[in-house]
C-alpha cells in the first residue's frame, strides 16, 4: 500500500487549497480514510474522515471549511479546504483502514490506520 500527498502551498488567509492523496495497493470502496495534520510542536491530530458507506466527519477546528471527498475509480482522496486560517498551518498526512478493521479505535484517532502517506505542507500566512 503506497499513499502519496499533494497540492500543498503557501496560501493568504481567507483562501483555498485542494489536497489529493493517491493511492496504490488499497481497494477505496471499501476502505476508511481519513486526513490529519500536524503543527510544529504538536501532536499529530486528525481532521476529516470518510468510512466504506460514504459517512463523513470532522473535526470541531474544521468543519464547515474542509470537504473530505473520494474518487473511487481512480483512488484519490480529496481534501477541499476552504476559508484557510493561519492556524491551519501544519503538515497534512492521509491515512488508510483498510476493509475498516481498526474503526472501532476511533475515526479520527492515529491508532486506526496502518497505512500513511509522507505528508504535505500546507502554510497558511495572515
Amino acid at each position: 500500500v503506497q499513499l502519496v500527498e499533494s497540492g500543498g502551498g503557501s496560501v493568504q488567509a481567507g483562501g483555498s487549497l485542494r489536497l489529493s492523496c493517491a493511492a496504490s495497493g488499497v481497494t477505496f470502496s471499501g476502505s476508511c480514510m481519513s486526513w490529519f495534520r500536524q503543527a510544529p510542536g504538536q501532536w499529530r491530530v486528525g481532521i476529516a474522515t470518510l468510512d466504506d458507506e460514504g459517512h463523513t466527519s470532522y473535526a470541531d477546528s474544521v468543519k464547515g471549511r474542509f470537504t473530505i471527498s473520494k474518487d473511487n475509480s481512480n483512488n484519490i482522496l480529496y481534501l477541499q479546504m476552504d476559508s484557510l486560517k493561519p492556524e491551519d498551518t501544519a503538515m497534512y498526512y492521509c491515512a488508510a483502514d483498510l476493509r475498516c478493521s481498526r474503526r472501532y479505535l476511533g475515526a479520527l484517532t492515529q491508532l486506526a490506520y496502518n497505512y500513511w502517506g509522507q505528508g504535505t505542507q500546507v502554510t497558511v500566512s495572515s
